[in-house]
């Protein structure tokens, strides 16, 4: 399986979720409902704590399909030389401090995508203002064009409020699945989930070139991914999430959908 493909068939309500990034990172996901736009891209007129760290979520995974602006066309001028990607992806928050959110301490310590940043895992906790300056210093080159400062408001929700700390569920060193109530995971799954991904996962196919990218491909390959995706959804498409529910119930989601066929 080829690590990070975008998801182009979620343009329904799904629970868990597709991977962004890699070889397809420039593939846009299947165009919504009009109707969905402000729903999808928009913004509640009083919003609930849960859908602001949700929404900072998104735009922490990909900002242009979270806000649907348009798609960077140069590399971020922040990204370290040393770094191995190029274009649109370096513009990504997940890109240089990870889905586990510890950057080069975490699961992007090594491989195509460590570039000897920090997470954001020590700022958890800190005052939103900070964060927000941080986030408009020269280390972070968005123009209020790109992200405006109230959706800006929303990464620094997400960063100081909306973490998880990934290493009670996932091995960092292995990136397996190693906890996680399988059963509770069931119970959500088939209940919501398999609306989207069929009870066996194969419903929703993301694989290219003769190999497959089921659901659980994913939650097994890239289960950090996965798991962001659950708390936040997938950005500039339509689906529901598990932000406003126990960390717990996320978690075992991952679990059950590491359960289901690769293949």
């Amino acid at each position: 399986m080829k690590r990070g493909r975008l998801s182009v068939g979620l343009g329904v309500i799904g629970l868990t979720a597709a991977i962004v990034g890699g070889a397809a990172a420039d593939k846009r996901p299947e165009p919504h409902e009009e109707a969905a736009q402000d729903v999808v891209h928009g913004a509640p007129l009083d919003p609930s704590e849960a859908w602001l760290l949700a929404a900072g979520g998104r735009i922490y995974d990909n900002w242009w399909e979270a806000l649907d602006r348009p798609e960077p066309t140069s590399t971020n001028p922040a990204y370290p030389a040393t770094g191995k990607q190029k274009g649109a992806v370096t513009w990504r928050c997940k890109e240089c401090h990870g889905w586990d959110y510890k950057g080069k301490d975490g699961i992007y310590r090594k491989g195509s995508h460590f570039t000897g940043i920090e997470g954001i895992d020590g700022a958890a906790g800190k005052p939103v203002e900070a964060i927000v300056a941080i986030l408009r210093d020269r280390n972070h080159p968005y123009t209020p064009e790109m992200i405006r400062d109230d959706e800006l408001v929303r990464v620094a929700l997400f960063v100081s409020r909306g973490q998880v700390d990934m290493s009670r569920w996932i091995d960092l060193e292995t990136r397996k699945v190693v906890a996680g109530d399988v059963e509770r995971g069931k119970a959500i799954f088939q209940t919501v989930c398999a609306t989207c991904h069929g009870f066996d996962g194969k419903l929703l196919d993301w694989g290219e070139k003769g190999e497959h990218a089921y659901v659980g491909t994913e939650a097994v390959e890239v289960p950090d991914e996965v798991l962001h995706k659950i708390l936040n959804s997938h950005p500039g498409v339509q689906m529901v999430n598990l932000r406003a529910f126990p960390v717990d119930d996320a978690a075992a989601v991952l679990a059950y959908a590491a359960t289901l066929p690769t293949e």
